[in-house]
């Protein structure tokens, strides 16, 4: 046996290792949810976590089977601006779920069985089968419930893919830099600021674009590029308290602070979008716990 063949086999043995390793890791994750189904989980307020009207048009969605029958919980917290994605695009879709709080500092037997990968919130879970990442989460929420609400454009590959692209800049610019600016990671946080308003600089030209003079960038409704900026307002408005900046000013990027006023008093956002002080206070809480963590990452 020639060393080229020995080398090919065992790279497809080491490929079927890996995705027998993900089967059995999805299939743990299915039996954790459903044995936590005869526990009772925190959910969101009032109508935030059960809703069964489309919260787009205020009338009851038409009737789709799979949605009717699946139980879709959400592992995550009320104060993570990627746990209210997965809430936002529920909501919009008109799709009962419950709000599984996780605590700050540990990872429940769920989570952890539900996204081994990463160990992370939030994770959506659909019939028990579990999905990981918040855009990716919206993604299947959006193909998974029919219209009236579209999430990503429909019709426009291209328009779907500039969504895409700025909801990945979006996650690769903010976070980070919000994290400097609460006092969790080390930085200048003056740097920091400028960064993240230039960023709403080039966001405001996206908007012109994406939105066509419209409400959202969604157009006339809210769509994927809403929810991806939309869901860190709450933080956006925390770290102008606590750092003394101001990001989101009228005169600076008007159309996007207007846009913003909009997105936060919409039906579907405005029970699940966190109030600034609130995280503010969540900050001066749990401050050394945040460092501790991300300090081990």
């Amino acid at each position: 046996m020639t060393h080229a063949t020995t080398s090919t086999r065992q790279k497809k043995f080491k490929k079927k290792t890996i995705y027998i390793s993900i089967c059995i890791c999805m299939s743990r994750a299915a039996r954790a949810a459903e044995s936590q189904q005869e526990h009772t989980h925190t959910s969101s307020s009032s109508s935030s976590s059960k809703t069964t009207t489309n919260m787009q048009s205020g009338e009851q969605p038409p009737a789709a089977a799979e949605a009717e029958e699946a139980e879709v919980r959400v592992l995550g917290s009320w104060a993570s601006p990627f746990v209210m994605r997965v809430m936002v695009a529920l909501r919009l879709k008109g799709v009962e779920y419950e709000l599984v709080q996780e605590t700050m500092g540990k990872k429940s037997e769920l989570l952890l069985a539900s996204n081994p990968v990463h160990k992370k919130i939030p994770v959506l879970l659909h019939r028990g089968r579990p999905i990981s990442e918040s855009l990716v989460i919206v993604q299947y929420v959006d193909e998974v419930w029919p219209p009236p609400a579209s999430i990503l454009p429909r019709d426009d590959p291209y328009a779907a893919a500039i969504h895409r692209f700025w909801g990945q800049y979006i996650d690769d610019m903010f976070p980070p830099r919000i994290r400097i600016l609460r006092g969790t990671v080390p930085g200048d946080k003056d740097k920091a600021a400028d960064e993240m308003a230039t960023a709403l600089l080039y966001l405001e030209e996206a908007f012109l674009e994406c939105g066509k003079g419209k409400q959202y960038f969604g157009g006339d409704s809210i769509g994927y590029l809403d929810i991806a900026l939309g869901s860190h307002l709450g933080w956006i408005r925390a770290v102008e308290k606590i750092a003394g900046v101001e990001l989101l000013g009228g005169a600076k990027v008007p159309n996007l602070a207007a846009w913003a006023d909009r997105f936060c008093a919409h039906p579907a956002v405005v029970d699940v979008m966190p109030d600034a002080d609130k995280l503010v206070e969540f900050t001066a809480k749990h401050a050394d716990l945040m460092r501790a963590l991300l300090a081990s990452k």
